[in-house]
């Protein structure tokens, strides 16, 4: 994770589960991911929050490496806070969309963030949430 500029915002929300690729011994995934933030991107607390999870529970590091992971990520992505409005509109994607609460605030934080593309494994690739938010999962053609 070198060389990534900075920037101040972007169209692009990415999820937990594939910016955790980033730590991945898959290195074609991980480069395309690399890429992709490069170009701009938006994440929430929350996915900083479940990287951290991740990192820490399934891959064993410590909070040291936890924190140098996340400081390249932070640094060129735009930051959404969470918020009592992205809690609001998750819980009318949860209801509407009939997905996971978690996955809802994702759905939302990207909504509330004026995102267009979210990048996810989760959810159907090519789906289009309020006529505004195309769901991609970045491994498929």
């Amino acid at each position: 994770m070198t060389g990534w500029k900075q920037i101040s915002v972007a169209d692009r929300f990415f999820d937990t589960n594939v910016l955790i690729y980033l730590l991945s011994a898959d290195a074609a995934k991980a480069d395309l991911i690399e890429e992709k933030l490069a170009e701009g991107a938006t994440v929430s607390v929350q996915v900083l929050n479940e990287f951290a999870s991740v990192a820490l529970r399934k891959l064993g590091m410590n909070v040291t490496e936890i924190r140098e992971a996340l400081d390249p990520i932070t640094a060129i992505c735009h930051v959404v806070p969470l918020t009592i409005e992205i809690h609001q509109r998750g819980l009318q994607v949860a209801e509407r969309y009939r997905f996971s609460f978690y996955d809802a605030l994702i759905v939302a934080a990207a909504l509330e963030s004026s995102c267009t593309m979210l990048y996810t494994e989760d959810l159907q690739d090519g789906q289009l949430i309020d006529d505004t938010l195309a769901i991609k999962n970045p491994f498929r053609p």
